[in-house]
């Protein structure tokens, strides 16, 4: 084990094999953390990382990961809710079936973890779970319905989990990332008719100018997930360059000439 702020620690991931949750697990460790990974695939070869599969879609799939996770690790000190899925349209272009298969996965999936992890949370002298939001939570972004939705009742289920756990010691917080420089989000720009517009419109949206790095949103995990927030709890940090909280002009072209009209909307979701 590395000497670190969370050295004797020991945490558990979901969607720990890529993007945000990937770096999350590798930063956790380096920090000196014991971590597991939780996902429908084991951790990429080379990473380090150990890893258990499992599906937050299905209780008896979470129940027997989380198993298997505590069982390698000897408990459980931290939690990062990380798991999603992402969705695109409005509430007409989106299915009764999209709406179900997003809510499962990005809110009921984290209450089927949460609850099969809880027990082992509560022997813990130090006990965090961080939950992965969105700016989407808070912020209104065209066609993006029901994944907004999700990510709003995630900020609610993070507020609601830590009235309900304080007095038991486990801290509750959540993420509120923007657009993220993930995999994920280079697939779906790979697929955009321009991938090199799309990236643009999306880097222009936030008022610092880029992408958000997975390893900025996951050093805000581990700092709600630290003992030395002992005090922080029901909180959402936003990580997003200032979308949530800042209105400033629109970013000049990158040629300098007069901005006659606001970039159009980015067609990709969001973290």
């Amino acid at each position: 084990m590395n000497d670190g702020p969370f050295s004797g620690l020991r945490a558990l991931v979901t969607g720990g094999a890529s993007g945000i949750g990937l770096a999350t697990a590798r930063y956790l460790a380096d920090l000196g953390g014991e971590v597991v990974s939780l996902d429908l695939v084991v951790p990429p070869e080379g990473s380090g990382l150990r890893g258990v599969v499992g599906n937050v879609a299905d209780h008896a799939s979470v129940d027997a990961a989380v198993a298997e996770a505590v069982a390698i690790l000897g408990g459980l000190d931290i939690l990062v809710n990380n798991a999603g899925i992402g969705a695109q349209g409005t509430v007409e272009e989106n299915s009764d079936e999209e709406w179900i298969r997003v809510l499962d996965v990005n809110v009921v999936g984290m209450a089927r973890v949460a609850r099969v992890a809880l027990p082992h949370l509560r022997r813990s002298a130090h006990a965090a779970i961080v939950n992965t939001c969105s700016v989407a939570a808070i912020v209104g972004l065209p066609r993006r319905a029901v994944y907004s939705a999700s990510k709003g009742a995630v900020l609610s289920l993070t507020l609601a989990m830590a009235a309900d756990h304080l007095h038991e010691g486990i801290r509750v917080n959540c993420v509120n990332p923007g657009t993220a420089d993930t995999p994920w989000v280079g697939r779906l720009l790979a697929a955009a008719s321009d991938p090199e517009a799309e990236r643009v419109a999306l880097e222009r949206r936030q008022p610092h100018g880029r992408l958000v790095s997975a390893e900025e949103v996951a050093a805000a995990i581990a700092y709600l997930a630290s003992p030395q927030s002992g005090s922080t709890t029901g909180m959402a940090l936003a990580v997003d360059g200032g979308m949530s909280g800042l209105r400033l002009p629109p970013r000049p072209p990158a040629a300098s000439v007069p901005e006659v009209a606001p970039p159009a909307a980015p067609t990709v979701p969001e973290q």
